[in-house]
């Protein structure tokens, strides 16, 4: 897709005539600078999902990508596209709205979203993904497209709205299954992407007003003119394709992985150890600790159940098989 700057009607003087043609020009002009940031984004994107594979496979900590810094790291991945979904949303339709790219893109997104569902669901039913940053990104740029005419000020303002929403929006109803993609649900289930509504959107609108103030000051026109994509041909071929990029990336990393671990599978006890003894050791003594974790341990091993023990999302049968063995042991170094 191209992003384009729609002159404004001139008016007589000659400093209005000038800035329609600086306007003209950029219109004429990609912004490479918008595909390398994208691609930076996916850059960051597959650095998080590969350590999110090194987590599902057992070859990190437990739980370490979706903890801590990892966490930030992954919501600010998120910022950072959505961001740039309202920039580009803006660049491509603020003046005219072009409604054949507009309807050809969406589609795109929409069925790639819709085969995320399918994809997820068929691997991982117990987390598949229902509402992710594709399904953000195509509901966002429908929502997005009415806001394109508003003042900066008043984008702002719904900004910062939409970002405070989860926190003082609260009712039962929310908490039905038809409204866990708005973000303002309290029993929303485990899923292993989930970029809802509120308060998300809030980026997208920030993106928005974000190249409504760069247009203001005649940035977009520098900014065309900066011409950094045979520097960095590799992230702006990436941004180009940002879409292909991310429907591909994952599958790869996750079969790299998955390979590698049929050649050298990964010792997950003393990463086991290490966390349950930390976790337990907020409550107990370090010496009860470490045999009591070394007892689920081995009562793992001997069922041949470490796969149960190390899953990502346990279904309800290897919770309670989970919950069982864990008195047990507690019970047994008790004594």
């Amino acid at each position: 897709m191209r992003w384009f700057v729609g002159p404004t009607l001139p008016e007589s003087s000659s400093a209005a005539r000038t800035k329609s043609r600086n306007r003209m020009q950029a219109a004429r002009s990609r912004i490479e600078l918008i595909d390398i940031a994208r691609g930076v984004a996916l850059v960051a994107m597959a650095i998080y999902h590969f350590t999110w594979d090194l987590d599902y496979f057992g070859y990190v900590e437990p739980g370490m990508s979706i903890t801590g810094g990892w966490k930030f790291f992954a919501r600010s991945i998120a910022c950072s596209f959505l961001f740039l979904v309202g920039f580009s949303l803006y660049l491509a339709h603020g003046h005219r709205f072009r409604a054949r790219p507009f309807l050809k893109r969406l589609g795109m997104i929409a069925a790639a979203a819709v085969a995320i569902t399918a994809a997820t669901y068929i691997l991982f039913p117990d987390s598949f993904i229902f509402f992710g940053i594709l399904h953000h990104i195509a509901l966002a740029t429908i929502v997005g497209a009415t806001f394109l005419r508003l003042p900066v000020p008043v984008l702002l303002l719904l900004a910062a709205a939409v970002i405070a929403a989860p926190h003082y929006i609260q009712a039962p109803f929310l908490d039905h299954p038809a409204f866990w993609w708005t973000g303002l649900s309290s029993n929303v289930p485990t899923t292993n992407d989930y970029i809802p509504f509120f308060p998300w959107f809030g980026a997208v609108l920030l993106g928005i007003a974000g190249a409504k103030t760069a247009e203001r000051f005649g940035l977009l026109a520098r900014l065309s003119e900066i011409r950094p994509g045979g520097v960095m041909p590799v992230l702006a071929v990436a941004g180009r394709h940002s879409l292909l990029f991310y429907l591909l990336h994952q599958p790869v990393l996750f079969s790299c992985v998955w390979l590698f671990m049929q050649v050298m599978p990964p010792d997950r006890g003393p990463a086991f150890m290490q966390a349950c003894t930390a976790q337990c050791s907020t409550q107990r003594d370090e010496a009860f600790c470490r045999a009591y974790c070394g007892c689920v341990l081995e009562e793992v091993a001997a069922q041949g159940r470490s796969d149960a023990l190390f899953a990502a999302n346990p279904d309800e049968e290897t919770r309670a098989w989970l919950e069982n063995l864990v008195l047990q042991c507690s019970m047994e170094k008790e004594e």
